[in-house]
């Protein structure tokens, strides 16, 4: 199950590209691999508006991923409840949050060694 330096690359922009699809709100990109003792290399984080639009983002990353390059997540935590759901693709984790949830566990605050990457949506939120 490793993947390369160019399917960490290739499989963080299906993952952006599955957020952005259904409107992911605050997108960043957590780059953990200068950090020790880290789980994986990168966090994809975003939030959703309500339970309905986490889930929508989740199976909106999951279709993409998988279409494209026939991966899908080693694990999935948090779906039935839908507040905070990850997604963990080994190499790449992606938390989706709604924002109450997201403020709460300040995940970004937690990393603050990481080098942090907002990514513009193409959309007005």
């Amino acid at each position: 199950m490793h993947k390369s330096k160019a399917g960490a690359d290739e499989l963080i922009a299906l993952i952006l590209s599955g957020i952005e699809e259904v409107k992911g709100v605050d997108i960043n990109l957590l780059d953990l691999r200068e950090i020790e003792n880290t789980v994986c290399d990168y966090f994809i984080i975003c939030n959703g508006t309500s339970n309905t639009h986490v889930n929508a983002i989740v199976s909106s990353v999951q279709k993409t991923v998988s279409k494209a390059i026939k991966d899908k997540p080693w694990h999935l935590e948090g779906s039935d409840n839908a507040e905070w759901v990850l997604m963990d693709y080994v190499n790449v984790v992606v938390h989706v949050f709604q924002k109450h949830i997201r403020e709460f566990y300040d995940i970004e605050g937690l990393w603050g060694d990481a080098k942090v990457t907002m990514v513009a949506s193409s959309y007005n939120n």
